[in-house]
């Protein structure tokens, strides 16, 4: 059967095409129809509440945050618990060079709900001065933020730090700080009709996904591949698959999702924090 599977055109996803390429889906009858998605969390967000997505591998804070507000999904389980390291940027030679300059600043983010837009709460939570909802500007994706950035559109953007240094590299951009995310950064969702109807399936896939990431993890030349595929320095795709740990099972620790959830409160992403079953596929939650 068909799987409509979406996520970044980012190293993170390796694993995934690593097992369709070495044909472990198909192997099992499983036709993985990957789709890259540019424009991030917000646009998986919105393609599983319109249909053309089964699964997607998204953000943390965005695909609770989208759930919370309707999405017909549940988490299924953490595909990295490894925080993601998000680089804030300016133009190249913009006179901004340090956070304590970016309040009233013009953010561009891809989406609403969308990591970029969420992160910069959490930045600002972190360094105590408030962003407001008309200081951001929708562009999309990278390449509508590097527009935006060069033709004064917005003057911040945030994104992950490894996949925009090269333009930092180049001196398209400037990076002026950095900021993780207190929690496990991706998620694996899917619509809950899926989950339903395909149960069996879904537990292949996770299956297949867990192991390729292991194997993946363990192997030595997996930096130089990610180099070469994802147009990232050697030394920085070392230093990334340093501190990258994927979740290798689909057992959820409640005790630790109720601490996101508790995290996504206080910088004020989410209004008021669900129960576990509002967002998780419960069957993949452990009472610990």
């Amino acid at each position: 059967m068909k799987v409509r599977v979406g996520g970044v055109p980012e190293h993170f996803n390796l694993a995934w095409h690593l097992a369709i390429e070495q044909k472990h889906f198909s192997n099992k009858g499983i036709d993985i129809d990957w789709k890259d998605v540019p424009g991030g969390t917000g646009a998986m967000c919105k393609a599983l509440r319109n249909d053309e997505l089964d699964i997607a591998i998204a953000l943390t804070e965005g695909m609770v945050s989208d759930i919370m507000n309707g999405n017909p999904s549940r988490i299924v389980q953490f595909y990295v618990n490894s925080p993601l390291c998000w680089g804030i940027y300016v133009k190249g030679d913009s006179p901004i060079n340090k956070i304590a300059e970016m309040p009233s600043r013009k953010y561009a983010i891809s989406r609403f709900n969308s990591g970029s837009h969420l992160m910069a709460y959490v930045n600002a939570n972190n360094h105590q001065f408030e962003v407001a909802e008309d200081d951001f500007v929708v562009v999309g994706n990278l390449d509508g933020a590097r527009e935006a950035l060069q033709n004064g559109t917005a003057e911040l953007f945030l994104w992950e730090k490894f996949t925009t240094k090269p333009y930092v590299d180049s001196g398209e951009f400037k990076i002026i700080g950095e900021c993780r995310t207190p929690w496990p950064c991706f998620v694996i969702a899917v619509r809950s009709e899926f989950i339903e109807k395909y149960e069996e399936v879904l537990n292949t896939i996770l299956n297949i996904v867990n192991l390729s990431c292991l194997v993946l993890k363990n192997n030595s030349a997996a930096p130089k591949l990610i180099a070469n595929r994802y147009g990232i320095k050697e030394e920085d795709a070392v230093l990334w698959f340093k501190e990258l740990e994927y979740a290798y099972q689909p057992e959820m620790d409640a005790a630790a999702l109720n601490n996101i959830l508790l995290a996504l409160h206080k910088f004020k992403i989410i209004d008021s924090i669900p129960s576990l079953t509002e967002i998780c596929y419960e069957k993949n939650v452990e009472l610990i």
